[in-house]
């Protein structure tokens, strides 16, 4: 598993800067006025700091961007980064600028002198998260090398305040590496063990078999992984940081970790992107990482379907009708549309069993939403507008897109069957809407819920401000959010 470079919080000591030999940063507002730490440095350069700053590329930057000095004469070090950074600048601003030192450092000691900073945790966040590489299936891959030091006037305060930033980051950079791998290495059972390690971190974990889930009548989940020779799960994952008897909230995951559409087999070009179909249940395990490390003060429950969808003579085929835990039949007209399957059954349990206070499912389910959306937003569909509007707020302050879509009994007449109680696909028009409406039949009455469909979000082909190309962790921190806000108990 990636983890997380190591970064310490000590006291400014600006000596210190002179002898270092990997990188230093500083900060300097937009007017170019200098905290002690850049005019210490300023002054170690032979006024070199000043000359940039009252330059015009200095002047071009936006906030939160950096530009550096190579070599500095007067140091040992091999550059000084310097940020373009107001001492009140919001978590969005100082989660970019502590992104573009990460970009700067590579394999480089960073010394940061940040001083009195406010905020300063939100910078070590930003640099956590753009600090991510995934290399495990090179042939000389290697982790991030070097450390991180945090100068800065406070830096017990710092260190608290950055403290439950790095647990969400942790639980990002596991939502990544599942979703990076390829399938051959994160079979069914792989990652069913993966999260069966979390118990070491405090968390509950069960792994039901298929025997248990023909028992359970989990039919439609099963039909989706039958083609393969790899077993289905489910994978619950308890965390109960509140009371006992206070119901918990309930994350539920697709994690089909390769989808090849079975007989109603994808394309070959870009299929080799479906390794991170399972993004949903990685973003739930993600979580569910974030909320141990930090010990949440929120009971909630994680659940998570894991299969594989492949063409062989045991496969579903278009045309088969099944029956779901529920008791409902679906006449399955495109195997292709398998996230809908694995997720109703799962739902039904998750309800079931745990009577949550709200639902949410996450999943890579339609590429519809990714023509109505592209890669900024997640669509949102919900049933109860205090839960959603709470989860758009959650995400608009971590900086995850998410927008609201339509649901309305409308779209049903397009799941209508003529031999079953519902076909799984709708047709063309408004796909991840009646994919959405689909799923809104396995919710009870009266249960919150929230459908995210992220198959623009979950992995993304250039990199974004926190992220480099590929899986990007979208959720983890706005679901951490959301439940901090509206769960905790303290």
């Amino acid at each position: 598993m990636t983890t997380l470079t190591p970064m310490s919080f000590a006291q400014t000591d600006i000596d210190q800067a002179k002898t270092h030999a990997g990188r230093v940063a500083i900060t300097v507002d937009a007017s170019g006025k200098m905290n002690a730490g850049a005019r210490r440095i300023n002054k170690l350069t032979k006024g070199a700091v000043e000359r940039l700053v009252n330059g015009k590329e200095f002047a071009d930057l936006s906030a939160g961007d950096a530009i550096s000095l190579g070599y500095p004469s007067g140091m040992d070090a091999i550059a000084v980064d310097v940020v373009k950074l107001e001492n009140n600048s919001d978590a969005t601003t100082l989660r970019k600028a502590g992104a573009a030192l990460a970009k700067r450092r590579g394999d480089s000691d960073l010394l940061a002198l940040l001083g009195g900073l406010r905020k300063a945790a939100e910078l070590c966040f930003g640099l956590a998260m753009r600090d991510y590489t995934f290399e495990d299936r090179k042939t000389n891959g290697k982790p991030r090398k070097g450390a991180v030091t945090i100068m800065c006037t406070n830096p017990e305060a710092v260190e608290a305040a950055a403290a439950p930033l790095l647990a969400i980051a942790q639980g990002a950079f596991m939502t990544r590496d599942l979703t990076n791998e390829p399938a051959n290495v994160l079979t069914t059972t792989e990652f069913a063990d993966r999260l069966a390690e979390m118990e070491s971190i405090g968390l509950k974990v069960e792994i039901l078999g298929e025997a248990k889930l023909e028992e359970l009548g989990m039919r439609t989940l099963l039909s989706v992984g039958q083609g393969s020779a790899s077993p289905s799960y489910v994978v619950v994952m308890h965390w109960n940081g509140a009371e006992k008897t206070v119901p918990p909230l309930a994350l539920v995951g697709k994690g089909v970790v390769f989808d090849t559409g079975g007989i109603s087999l994808k394309p070959g070009v870009g299929m080799e992107d479906m390794t991170m179909d399972m993004g949903g249940a990685g973003v739930v395990a993600g979580v569910m990482r974030s909320l141990a490390l930090r010990k949440s003060k929120a009971n909630v429950v994680g659940l998570v379907g894991i299969v594989e969808n492949m063409p062989s003579s045991t496969a579903t085929r278009p045309g088969d009708v099944v029956k779901t835990m529920k008791g409902d039949t679906v006449e399955i007209i495109n195997t292709d549309a398998e996230g809908r399957l694995v997720l109703c059954d799962v739902l039904w349990y998750a309800q079931e069993r745990f009577n949550p206070t709200g639902v949410i499912d996450l999943a890579t389910l339609t590429g519809a939403i990714i023509i109505g959306l592209g890669h900024e937003n997640a669509g949102v569909f919900s049933n109860d507008d205090t839960l959603c509007n709470a989860f758009l707020k959650a995400a608009q302050t971590e900086g995850e897109g998410a927008w609201r879509m339509p649901m309305g009994p409308g779209y049903d007449k397009l799941l209508k069957s003529r031999i079953a109680d519902m076909k799984n696909i709708g047709g063309r028009p408004a796909g991840s809407v009646t994919a959405a409406q689909f799923l809104k039949r396995f919710i009870k009455d009266g249960t919150p819920w929230i459908h995210l469909d992220i198959a623009g979000v979950a992995s993304v082909k250039s990199e974004t401000t926190l992220a480099p190309a590929g899986a990007t962790g979208w959720g983890v921190a706005a679901l951490n959010r959301l439940i901090s806000d509206t769960l905790e108990t303290d």
